[in-house]
């Protein structure tokens, strides 16, 4: 049977069907393991983390030249806005919790072991509870730099890890797509405004802990308060 384009879009809308952004996974993402991250490793993790505080950190890139959003202009002319011709960028590392806490870094350069343990560092700073991490398996979070660095701590902080190419159960991301939706729908002229930029949003969902909470209840990844 041969049908137009038009006739397929009428058949799907009667199905039910609508067009929506779909959601990416990769291809080598073990769904089994998934299922038992969510169904039994992680509930698991959190009855014996009582009384610790249960962090998601991730790093990513921001760049000068990645803009997000809309604004108006007059139909049938799109509109220009005026931005630099200059590439920059830098890395932030973050961590979020279901107690709606937000903890940040910003590096230029690499996010090495080193930079990796100077971010333990700032996350075990001033905290009177034990702090379990989960993190993804990147080669850095598993340094022996880094185990060092986690043994010397006396279990103030614990590492584990979710299962590979999962990055939707990482509130996190969720966080990340926060930042840089925001970040690119402005411009910045030079390095040291796009860093105050990025920190102002940072410091922001600092202050908007109802925010930071919704993070956790995506439907991938929708984890209690422990």
């Amino acid at each position: 049977m041969r049908l137009s384009e038009v006739s397929v879009g009428r058949l799907m809308k009667r199905l039910g069907c609508t067009p929506q952004r779909p959601l990416y996974r990769a291809w080598q993402q073990d769904s089994v393991l998934v299922e038992q991250w969510r169904r039994e490793a992680y509930p698991v993790l959190a009855a014996k983390a009582k009384g610790a505080l249960i962090f998601f950190a991730d790093e990513s890139g921001v760049r000068s030249d990645a803009h997000a959003g809309t604004t108006w202009g007059v139909k049938g002319a799109t509109p220009v806005v005026k931005a630099t011709g200059a590439r920059f960028g830098f890395n932030i590392l973050s961590a979020v919790s279901a107690q709606s806490l937000c903890c940040f870094m910003l590096v230029e350069g690499r996010v090495t072991a080193t930079v990796f343990c100077a971010f333990l560092r700032r996350l075990l700073h001033g905290v009177t509870r034990n702090i379990v991490l989960i993190v993804d398996g990147h080669p850095t979070h598993k340094a022996k730099r880094v185990q060092r660095f986690v043994a010397q701590q006396a279990g103030r902080v614990e590492l584990h890890f979710l299962p590979p190419y999962s990055p939707d159960l990482n509130p996190d991301e969720l966080a990340w797509a926060h930042v840089k939706t925001n970040l690119g729908r402005g411009t910045a002229r030079t390095q040291a405004e796009l860093k105050t930029r990025a920190h102002g949003i940072l410091r922001s969902l600092q202050c908007r802990p109802h925010l930071v909470r919704r993070f956790f209840h995506a439907p991938s990844c929708v984890y209690a308060a422990a």
